[in-house]
């Protein structure tokens, strides 16, 4: 990451350079069904009615009426009421038909507001029969099969909402108004009129935020108790690209390490990176409330001249066996370690992983010897649904097992207080080494800047936040047109980087007088945890770096119901060729 005008800082993504052996780790979330709008000849946003045995159904329970329903009955009256008193509808509905009317020219600047307002208010009335059509449909009053004004629902671009769509749409709806009342505005703007400008100043206390936090369900989780044999060692090989995987891998081997009952062999800085800068060690062993992970140097401390691997287990066979190359077979063997042959118990491929179970796991890596080492499960598709919960797969007493060191999480707390304040947005915006790397993928996960804050914009005005907090490789030209790019009410929202070491500012001391505030892998630690600390947080598909960040948040309890990948579920409007 660069920093503003200063000194260059080292990239805080730390996806591994060898992009055609990365694959996803996560599922990206679906691409949520998109409405279709067809045009329609004139408007006929009165003319819903229903026979009278419908409006005899009407008078339901509303004690027995579910909170989801309950919601959608007062959502869709204020809608409307919001719409009427928003527009003049007589001069909506003086034309028979607003498609039979042409500009009359450049120089009919109130004519063309008109124009452009009826168009908003047709694509609004389209969005509000889906939204009811849907709230008639869960409450019983209109069968799925039925139709609305004698017109197929799938011509309204009618689509099934869940709560948090609901509460999606509505804003949208907001937006739109507030977007159709600047147009009308526009053509009377003239000396004082710009006092009747509408802005969200309006709204109670500056704004709405509509970003709730995720309910995670902590407590429901299934959990599987870690209790280690104090003489049985997994020493875990992690290889498979930089510091993001090799977390997950680590995190992966814990899964497996109280699977069969053992202790975790944190590998060393001699040949992975030096864990104990940029996580908290000794906390996992708190949590768990027993010695379950030790340091390499904890483990030849105990071994001395027996400093063996007794058994090398490869979890994938293709392309080769534990990712092992010669030079990191030289590093393992420097450290004392007598290295057997490795093998495999199964034929499988990192390019196309097998689901397995836990079953698989006892019965083909549980052993008799002292100690074993398993190489790589960075690509593991091991009990996927009980690994990704929150809090993860194992029995703790705290929020989650892998998490930033102490000196990382008091930096990340001063800097947030310094410059971001408790409401902000998080934007992870990978782009070194990621055009090819996303080019690759269909669709491809690599947006032109322009599209990026098309995309961008939005979930920032949904959050109502001041600032964004950008985690990113990117070069100066790019970070600079975006921010030009995100503007909320003629304003641009500013992407704020951590700034280069200042003595006169405070926030970084604790790096620095424990000598790590040049260490590349703290200052990525460092960018992860401001990130999951964030009011919503925007994330890059395809990235590690990300995946981690949505971890901890969803560990943390942090995670927001508008958090997402930069542009979800749209591709590129502009893909260069290949090579």
């Amino acid at each position: 990451m660069k920093d503003v005008g200063k000194r260059e800082i080292p990239s805080s993504d730390d996806e591994e350079r060898d992009e055609e052996d990365r694959q996803e780790l996560i599922p990206q979330n679906e691409t949520k069904p998109t409405s279709n709008s067809h045009p329609f000849s004139t408007f006929h946003i009165g003319d819903l009615e229903f026979p009278s045995s419908l409006r005899r159904r009407f008078r339901f329970d509303l004690r027995n009426f579910n909170k989801k329903r309950y919601i959608l009955v007062i959502l869709i009256p204020l809608l409307v009421v919001l719409l009427y008193f928003s527009v003049n509808f007589g001069n909506v509905f003086r034309n028979s038909s607003i498609w039979d009317v042409k500009l009359v020219g450049s120089s009919d600047q109130m004519r063309e507001s008109e124009l452009r307002a009826l168009y908003l208010l047709k694509q609004q009335q389209i969005a509000l029969f889906s939204l009811l059509s849907y709230g008639l449909r869960d409450s019983g009053l209109v069968k799925s099969n039925s139709t609305v004004n004698n017109t197929n629902s799938s011509e309204l671009g009618v689509k099934r909402f869940g709560l948090e769509d609901v509460i999606s749409e509505v804003y949208k709806q907001i937006s739109l108004n507030k977007e159709i009342q600047q147009v009308l505005l526009s053509a009377h703007k003239s000396g004082n009129a710009s006092e009747l400008d509408v802005t969200y100043g309006d709204l109670p206390e500056g704004g709405i935020n509509m970003c709730g936090k995720v309910d995670s369900k902590y407590m429901d989780r299934k959990a599987i108790e870690w209790k280690p044999n104090p003489n049985k060692f997994l020493l875990a090989i992690c290889v498979s690209g930089q510091m993001s995987n090799h977390l997950i891998c680590l995190e992966k081997h814990m899964f497996f390490a109280a699977v069969m009952n053992r202790v975790l062999v944190i590998p060393s800085s001699k040949v992975d990176y030096q864990y104990s800068q940029v996580l908290d060690l000794e906390h996992i062993n708190k949590c768990l409330g027993r010695k379950a992970v030790i340091t390499f140097e904890e483990f030849s401390g105990m071994k001395k001249k027996e400093m063996r691997i007794d058994k090398f287990i490869c979890y994938f066979s293709l392309p080769q066996h534990c990712f092992m190359d010669e030079d990191h077979v030289k590093k393992l063997k420097a450290l004392g370690l007598s290295m057997p042959k490795l093998e495999s118990p199964w034929e499988d491929d990192v390019k196309k992983p097998r689901k397995r179970t836990i079953q698989d796991i006892q019965a083909k890596f549980t052993s008799d010897d002292g100690v074993i080492a398993i190489g790589d499960v960075f690509f593991a598709d091991v009990e996927k649904e009980w690994v990704m919960q929150p809090g993860g797969p194992i029995a703790h007493k705290c929020k989650t097992l892998i998490e930033p060191s102490r000196v990382i999480m008091l930096t990340a707390q001063r800097f947030v207080q310094t410059f971001l304040g408790k409401d902000y947005v998080a934007l992870h915006f990978r782009r070194h080494g990621f055009l090819k790397f996303c080019n690759a993928k269909n669709p491809s996960c690599f947006y032109p800047v322009p599209q990026a804050a098309d995309c961008i914009r939005p979930v920032v005005e949904r959050a109502n936040t001041p600032v964004i907090y950008l985690s990113t490789d990117a070069a100066e030209s790019e970070t600079g047109l975006l921010e030009s790019l995100i503007v909320l009410d003629g304003k641009p929202v500013p992407l704020v980087k951590r700034p280069a070491r200042n003595s006169a500012e405070k926030w970084d001391a604790l790096l620095y007088r424990h000598g790590l505030d040049e260490d590349p892998q703290v200052e990525a630690m460092l960018d992860k945890t401001i990130c999951a600390m964030s009011s919503v947080f925007i994330g890059s598909s395809g990235s590690t770096f990300t995946e981690d960040i949505l971890r901890l948040r969803k560990d943390w309890g942090t995670a927001s119901v508008c958090d997402e990948y930069v542009c979800r579920g749209k591709p590129p409007n502009f893909i260069a060729d290949d090579e």
